[in-house]
């Protein structure tokens, strides 16, 4: 599967790059990932408690089933996002993106059994695959190579702010309402206000990078897709050393999404706490990314990243070692503010390290490694929770977390330069 290239054409008008010139489009593309986080959000709480409570899943490894079969799928619809958006546009496969994460909510209200609410999250896997890769990609591509820190950094702020802020919301009004449908409401408005943005006001940025094409030397040959995929995967030690950290990154996310309600809820803590505590994360993260972006920029990618794996790893800690909220609050912040320094930094290292005419297809395959560690997470986590308990869970990943920086230190490049 050979990606599309992109060339300079010279009879397309002239656009500039950098975020100045490009507030507009690039306000609303944080707005929209605002929804698109949104939708991740709806589930960080309740859903678990969905699965435990509501259909009386005993299994930890059951219970996080949902998160294994948004993972894969997500992982997949990464893969394939850089090539599409290539060849068909980034408009396009956003707004197909938002089209398919319609259902969603709905789904999760009526779901008469829990393998409903693990095809839900097949379908917002995919839909997230599609739209959460196109704001990367587009906010990339407008702010040129001087902002992409930045650039991304403002993304996953607006996506994961309102990942925290949204889990906070559910867990108050399921401890009012119920676990459902009420909580879930807030995804039908993040849906519709999702597509509509995207298919009314977002125009498409494929201009931007063949201007930004048009300006740098051209890669030695043409790279086709499995040429991409090989050298962001292995080839190259800096991608190797990104992809296997943004892999890490998620899979103790993706265990933190399933383990830590089902934990939190078995040492006695009610659902409106549970919901403070997956929202101080998320939202740490968020906003603490509008500084580690930029600072990424001028710093470098190496040093945030192998240090906010380390900070991570300490979070997931404290968090298994103690039975108190004021520390799991503090093992929560720890593990945004980790998180925050590793984001942005990776995304940005990736495209630092990739050619303008295949950068697209490269974060693909970066996204694809990472996302993939959702389903691992989740599926590992429970098993060993089922095993040996909660806290030997997150210990594990707590474990893992600060071999992957250690990873990082030895193979990634301190400046990345591209190939």
């Amino acid at each position: 599967m050979a990606g599309t290239p992109i060339v300079a054409t010279p009879a397309e008008p002239a656009v500039r790059l950098g975020l100045r010139e490009n507030w507009r489009q690039f306000s609303l593309l944080v707005l929209i990932n605002a929804f698109v986080g949104g939708m991740v959000g709806i589930e960080r709480t309740v859903v678990p408690l969905i699965g435990a409570e509501a259909f009386h899943i005993a299994s930890a490894a059951l219970v996080t089933s949902f998160i294994v079969s948004f993972g894969v799928v997500k992982a997949c619809a990464n893969l394939v996002s850089g090539h599409l958006a290539d060849s068909w546009g980034r408009k396009r496969v956003l707004v197909i993106g938002w089209l398919i994460g319609l259902p969603v909510p709905f789904i999760i209200i009526g779901a008469p059994s829990f393998a409903y609410i693990v095809a839900a999250n097949a379908l917002l896997g995919l839909s997230q695959g599609f739209a959460w890769s196109m704001t990367v990609i587009m906010k990339v591509d407008l702010a040129g190579p001087k902002g992409r820190g930045l650039a991304v950094g403002l993304n996953e702020f607006a996506g994961y702010f309102a990942v925290g802020a949204t889990a906070f919301l559910t867990g108050y009004l399921a401890s009012r309402y119920g676990l459902r449908p009420v909580p879930i409401y807030l995804g039908v408005g993040y849906a519709i206000a999702g597509t509509s943005l995207s298919m009314l006001v977002i125009r498409d940025t494929r201009t931007h990078v063949r201007t930004e094409v048009a300006n740098v030397a051209a890669p030695a040959s043409p790279m086709n897709f499995r040429q991409v995929f090989a050298l962001t995967t292995f080839r190259n030690r800096s991608l190797f050393a990104a992809s296997q950290a943004g892999l890490v990154n998620n899979l103790n996310d993706g265990m933190s999404w399933g383990i830590f309600p089902l934990f939190f809820a078995s040492l006695g803590l009610g659902v409106q706490r549970i919901g403070v505590l997956k929202a101080v994360y998320p939202v740490v993260w968020g906003i603490l990314q509008v500084v580690t972006g930029p600072l990424s920029d001028r710093w470098g990618r190496k040093g945030l990243i192998v240090a906010g794996m380390w900070v991570q790893a300490l979070g997931l800690l404290v968090t298994a070692a103690s039975t108190h909220f004021m520390a799991w609050m503090l093992g929560s912040a720890l593990l945004g503010v980790g998180t925050a320094m590793v984001y942005p930094s990776l995304i940005a290292a990736v495209s630092d390290a990739s050619h303008p005419s295949w950068r697209a297809r490269s974060l693909s395959v970066y996204r694809f490694w990472r996302d993939l560690g959702y389903a691992i997470g989740a599926l590992s986590a429970g098993l060993i929770a089922d095993r040996f308990g909660y806290a030997a869970a997150i210990l594990a990943i707590a474990a893992l977390t600060f071999l992957s920086g250690v990873v990082v230190a030895v193979a990634m490049a301190e400046r990345v330069q591209t190939p």
